[in-house]
């Protein structure tokens, strides 16, 4: 079945709106006031619809932001909320839904498109592939023995949203693949869905340097959990302070709960191993625009070298073929052309671009040909810190 441009886009009425609605109570076992809070907090500027028969058959939600690679921002189009009415699954609905968004997505300019899984083969099929993990941490309360109180540490108010933003940014654009927040994501840190969050802020004779964001739970027993629904130290001190600020809820409250990367620089400011830290999600990648997106994200300063890749792509025939990639000075250029001797399929090229795999790991999965040569070059130029997000959108 093919669908013509009419049949997607956002909704119409109040009438497709509760359409969308509805999909979310078939496809994630939503209760109705949920979903229909949910369908109007997302707002119809944001929902995809696509129809079939004359009725809304699927959705999701179309979020512009962008990821940090290389320490610079790569625009995306986050995808999220994907659903599909029962009576039209299996009929390659879903399908279609990603193939008009991913021709959307490319369309505004966006080299990429991210979204977590909630099944892989549909994603596989258009083109998206494993490129970063989500993992969460559990840090043991009690076992907190960090005192610091050089620093203030203060509830966050109105007029602090351009220092927590910046703040954000100074940390994110270090770590690979975080997110570059936009609305729909800072939206889901001050009031995520399973609570009310209490914003804190720490500040030093130069300014702020970290926040964090709290939503209590309660336990059995009296006892309470901390998830936080962001977290940053952009000092040592102020990494000292968030964690005396935890360990000061020691009576009541059994473990604090966020989400990150294996790497998380507090973990380094624990006494013992009294954390765990486990794998939430993978996420997925899709390469919309081969040359843009190499072009847009930064890479290793003094390393130079070069590319000969040949892409495969069925969705989108300005990426395939043979490129030319040159790297130095800490930035790409693309032009068309060369001896193709790095091939691989556009789903292969997301998790080598984010640095999820190396060149050699994809080689053995039978995502990427190359000789020996070329992989080491590959693995060199494409080298760096696992990605990972903290954010679920």
């Amino acid at each position: 079945m093919d669908t013509t441009p009419g049949d997607y886009g956002s909704p119409r009425d109040e009438q497709e709106l509760a359409a969308a609605a509805d999909i979310m109570v078939q496809s994630y076992a939503m209760a109705p006031a949920a979903a229909t809070t949910w369908t109007q907090r997302v707002g119809a500027s944001s929902l995809r619809l696509i129809r079939e028969g004359g009725r809304v058959a699927g959705t999701l939600v179309f979020i512009p932001m962008g990821q940090w690679y290389g320490g610079r921002n790569v625009p995306i189009v986050g995808i999220g909320g994907v659903g599909v009415s029962p009576v039209h699954r299996g009929q390659g609905t879903a399908t279609r839904l990603m193939q008009n968004v991913l021709r959307e997505a490319r369309a505004t300019g966006a080299p990429l498109s991210t979204l977590y899984p909630a099944t892989q083969p549909l994603y596989r099929r258009v083109g998206y592939e494993h490129s970063g993990a989500r993992y969460e941490v559990r840090l043991q309360v009690p076992m907190l023995n960090v005192s610091e109180r050089t620093l203030s540490l203060r509830p966050i108010e109105a007029k602090d949203e351009a220092a927590i933003a910046a703040g954000y940014q100074r940390s994110a654009q270090a770590r690979q693949g975080w997110l570059a927040r936009g609305p729909y994501v800072w939206s889901r840190v001050y009031a995520p869905r399973d609570g009310t969050a209490t914003g804190y802020l720490v500040e030093g004779a130069s300014g702020v340097e970290g926040h964090l964001f709290v939503v209590r739970k309660s336990l059995a027993g009296w006892k309470q959990e901390l998830f936080l629904s962001d977290i940053v130290a952009n000092t040592p001190a102020a990494a000292r302070r968030i964690l005396s600020f935890l360990g000061d809820h020691r009576s009541l409250v059994s473990e604090a709960v966020w989400y990150g990367g294996t790497d998380d620089p507090l973990l380094m400011m624990v006494r013992e191993q009294t954390y765990t830290v486990k794998l939430d999600m993978h996420w997925m990648v899709r390469v919309l625009d081969v040359a843009k997106a190499l072009e847009a994200r930064g890479w290793p300063a003094g390393l130079s070298g070069a590319l000969h890749l040949e892409v495969e792509d069925d969705l989108f025939p300005e990426n395939r073929g043979r490129f030319v990639l040159e790297v130095s000075d800490g930035a790409a250029r693309v032009r068309k052309g060369g001896d193709g001797s790095l091939r691989l399929g556009v789903s292969g090229l997301a998790p080598l671009y984010t640095g999820y795999q190396s060149a050699e790991a994809l080689r053995m999965a039978g995502l990427l040909e190359a000789d020996d040569a070329t992989v080491r070059a590959a693995v060199s130029l494409f080298s760096g810190p696992q990605p990972t997000i903290r954010d679920m959108f």
